[in-house]
């Protein structure tokens, strides 16, 4: 087995992959990257099954030593990522010799960015997937939901296809996401009229209280007409509004229920674009019917197939 030995890391640095399912009515979260679309193309790259586990890399502040010669991919956020003294872009697999540092410094463009090996990262399965969830202590290299930690080296066993990039026209650009789309739920009927318009007419920006869980948008306060409600399951994307009438994006380590109401769910493809930006940024609200997000999803996914 080829190893990575990591010589420095934060919190925010995750064995990610496509997540549990199947288990929420247990009360286990779905985890998971956050931004599927390149974490896909990471894999990709590699020849990879799309649910092999990566590396999530939020910020930056990742640095790994080759332990063999290896052939490794990234997509995603421009990290500042550097191979020894040089620069290394994203959207590309690429060789790395004995000894070489691979070290991720600042964000460029987007946030999250995906590093991938041959045949996927090795950990043991919990609930049939390896991602982290540190607030369950569920995934990564332990089992035990802890971000990646100095000392730790990472393993995989798989066989790269040659090195190769995502072409050009196939690339997203992170951090450049303005358009979130939104498939309307069950309770947008009971939010008054204003706070409707507001909803999908109004600028919303997007708040510090952000992390795997939600992201907080900050905005017109909008204003819930209906009865109370029961907790019910609450599914990846779903815009909650609590009480201060300001809507929570649900991510990918949320609860698994909750009984505030919502106007929907963001489709997966806003949700990725979602995951790449940073606090501050403002964003509009667009309404979707589901069968429309589901016609983007399949055409989308046309792109992996190659």
């Amino acid at each position: 087995m080829s190893r990575l030995l990591i010589e420095s890391s934060t919190p925010l640095c995750l064995l990610q992959d496509s997540g549990r399912f199947g288990v929420r009515h247990l009360g286990v979260t779905q985890g998971g990257g956050l931004d599927w679309v390149s974490m896909r193309w990471a894999n990709w790259l590699l020849g990879n099954a799309p649910q092999a586990a990566v590396v999530e890399i939020t910020l930056g502040g990742l640095m790994l030593v080759a332990e063999q010669a290896c052939c490794l991919a990234l997509a995603g956020a421009d990290l500042g990522a550097r191979l020894d003294d040089q620069p290394l872009a994203p959207w590309r697999s690429f060789v790395m010799a004995k000894g070489q540092r691979l070290q991720f410094t600042q964000p460029l463009q987007g946030v999250r960015a995906y590093l991938a090996a041959p045949g996927g990262f090795a950990a043991p399965q919990v609930l049939g997937s390896c991602a982290t969830v540190v607030r369950e202590e569920l995934g990564g290299l332990t089992g035990l939901g802890r971000a990646l930690a100095r000392g730790e080296c990472l393993g995989y066993a798989g066989n790269a296809p040659g090195v190769r990039e995502v072409p050009e026209g196939l690339r997203p650009v992170p951090g450049t996401c303005t358009v979130l789309d939104l498939v309307m739920g069950a309770q947008i009927g009971e939010f008054a009229g204003q706070s409707l318009f507001d909803a999908f007419n109004r600028d919303w920006t997007l708040d510090t209280r952000a992390d795997r869980m939600g992201m907080r948008l900050l905005g017109p306060a909008l204003q819930y007409q209906g009865q109370p409600m029961i907790s019910e399951g609450i599914p990846l994307g779903a815009v909650q509004v609590p009480p201060d009438g300001q809507p929570i994006v649900l991510l990918n380590d949320r609860q698994t229920i909750g009984g505030y109401p919502r106007l929907g769910a963001l489709t997966p493809l806003a949700l990725a674009g979602l995951a790449q930006l940073l606090p501050g940024r403002v964003v509009r609200l667009r309404a979707v019917v589901q069968e429309m997000a589901w016609r983007e999803q399949q055409v989308y996914l046309q792109r992996f197939a190659d």
